[in-house]
């Protein structure tokens, strides 16, 4: 099974993602992760994505497909969850080309709906428990960064809303829910 997990920053999906892979022996494909680790591989791919952000531009869409390929033909496990990839129309379009490729589909494209006002005092307050703690908060984990955070998410990615509805992919879960019924609404989803 494939699937996306959709929602602005701070909405969960990395949480929910944890789950899934330790109780349902899915991978986790985030963008981030692949990207540190192929620059540090020394593989074809890996040289390319370090000279990229080496000289401080952004890694093409085509070479983070190209890093998502690597994957897909990997071992297959419990299947995928797409994390940070797509944010746009042309990277999901990119991404179901590729799915198609390697005989594959995505099952569920699944948004965790949060309101913002609650989101920003989520993020701020977890921020404030960490440094309270004695740990180090995000810099980008207070009010402002947030809400710029919120408006890049609403202009580039909410649009894949629309397009997964469209495809008969779209289930939504309520993202602000305690952290028990989010997994059990997203395991309800996945067990349909």
């Amino acid at each position: 099974m494939n699937i996306i997990l959709l929602g602005p920053p701070g909405a969960g999906k990395g949480t929910q993602a944890g789950f899934l892979v330790k109780e349902r022996d899915m991978i986790q494909l985030s963008t981030g992760d692949m990207l540190r680790e192929a620059r540090t591989s020394g593989t074809e791919m890996g040289n390319k994505v370090a000279e990229v952000m080496d000289r401080g531009e952004l890694v093409t869409d085509e070479i983070v497909i190209g890093l998502i390929r690597e994957k897909l033909e990997g071992p297959q496990k419990g299947g995928f969850i797409f994390d940070g990839f797509p944010r746009t129309l042309a990277q999901a379009d990119a991404l179901q080309a590729l799915l198609e490729e390697e005989g594959q589909t995505l099952d569920y494209a699944i948004e965790l709906r949060v309101r913002d006002e609650v989101l920003v005092d989520r993020i701020v307050g977890r921020a404030r428990e960490t440094v309270a703690a004695g740990g180090t908060a995000r810099a980008d984990d207070n009010e402002e960064s947030l809400k710029k955070r919120l408006m890049e998410y609403y202009k580039k990615t909410s649009p894949l809303l629309g397009y997964y509805h469209a495809k008969g992919n779209l289930k939504r879960v309520d993202g602000l829910a305690e952290m028990n019924v989010v997994k059990a609404s997203i395991g309800a989803i996945l067990d349909a």
